[in-house]
């Protein structure tokens, strides 16, 4: 999009893929077996799918509860269309990943936009306040994002704790995004939202992925699990029909890494943790006013560019003067207006280099002015 710029902005790793991954579309292609996903196939991506999550989050989760989808705005579409209310809101605390704002509209529901709280050092924390009064206002679901994009917080057991007691208090639903749970950067565990109470088993719906923790997003199978009979039921008429909509390959990686990825995972978490501390070192050199959030988990930074003077858009500014592509905060919602979110998920010369053309553009234009 921009060939001239370094990419920051596409959430996707510049490290490749496992080589479990490369085997198994090696030898699909190989073999020549690049048809339709098969039933035991399908099965096994689910049992493998469960298996990690009761392995490495200690959520046990039946095989039969998880089901395969392309991605987790299709997971999102899914919850919305089968598990509110018709017309009813859907509340997103931002900043948020930029699809949740545009998914809801063209689901025909209106987006209630909660924007979270920021401290001094810039960390996020969820307004429930403000959730509260959203679900009061009539609201139906509500979309959480943990680990958070694009801020990069790591919610904890209390947190959550804290926001089942708004949705359970208002009969409200939870879209509960987890597909960045593989990335984890500081000694912080993962808690699955729904994993904490038989409350939030009744209430939410899980969209998980091997798409971010293991580079695979364009092989296009996520996974919806479902917490509670009822929701299973309800779901069951159309199983089926979601599944059909996975590919081949992506079951197939899917199911190669959630079984034994050969510590390719905990190499890239390992070499992201270098890459946030030095990200920030950079940050204090190059962009003194600006300031990053600490990123817990996923491999997104969260920088609040307010502090620059710099007039208009900064992701603009540093599309232009910098040639470095980011994203614009404020397509994270009207909370966002002012900061970018950068992909760190790249070798660090490259890191490097993209901010020091943003540290010498800033400084050209403060001595221009």
């Amino acid at each position: 999009m921009f060939p001239d710029c370094i990419g920051a902005f596409v959430a996707e790793m510049d490290f490749g893929v496992p080589p479990v991954v490369q085997d198994v579309v090696r030898r699909a292609a190989d073999d020549g077996a690049l048809g339709y996903l098969p039933l035991h196939e399908r099965h096994a991506a689910r049992a493998a799918c469960a298996g990690w999550l009761a392995s490495t989050v200690g959520w046990d989760v039946p095989a039969d509860r998880v089901h395969l989808l392309p991605d987790v705005l299709s997971v999102m579409r899914e919850t919305i269309r089968h598990f509110t209310a018709p017309g009813s809101a859907v509340i997103v605390p931002t900043p948020a990943y930029m699809p949740f704002l545009t998914v809801v509209p063209a689901a025909g529901r209106e987006v209630v936009e909660v924007p979270s709280l920021l401290d001094d050092d810039g960390r996020y924390t969820l307004d429930l306040a403000g959730i509260d009064a959203a679900f009061a206002a009539g609201a139906g679901l509500l979309v959480l994002c943990n680990p958070w994009n694009p801020v990069g917080r790591v919610l904890t057991r209390e947190e959550l704790l804290a926001v089942a007691e708004v949705v359970d208090r208002h009969g409200g639903r939870v879209f509960s995004d987890e597909i960045h749970a593989p990335i984890l950067l500081d000694d912080l565990p993962h808690v699955p939202y729904a994993s904490l109470d038989e409350r939030t088993a009744g209430h939410t719906v899980t969209a998980v992925a091997a798409s971010k923790g293991w580079n695979v997003p364009g092989l296009k199978c996520g996974q919806m699990v479902l917490s509670n009979d009822a929701d299973a039921e309800a779901f069951a008429p159309y199983a089926a029909d979601v599944s059909d909509t996975v590919g081949l390959l992506g079951a197939r990686a899917a199911t190669a890494v959630y079984t034994d990825d050969g510590g390719w995972l905990a190499e890239v978490v390992d070499y992201l943790r270098g890459n946030r501390d030095l990200l920030a070192e950079l940050v204090a050199e190059h962009l003194p006013g600006a300031v990053l959030s600490r990123t817990e988990g996923t491999y997104i930074a969260w920088l609040d560019c307010r502090g620059l003077g710099l007039e208009g858009s900064a992701a603009s500014f540093f599309r232009r003067e910098a040639g470095v592509a980011l994203t614009d905060g404020i397509s994270c919602g009207e909370a966002g207006a002012g900061f970018v979110r950068i992909v760190m998920a790249t070798p660090r010369p490259i890191l490097r280099r993209a901010v020091e053309q943003m540290g010498a553009a800033l400084t050209a234009a403060r001595s221009a002015s």
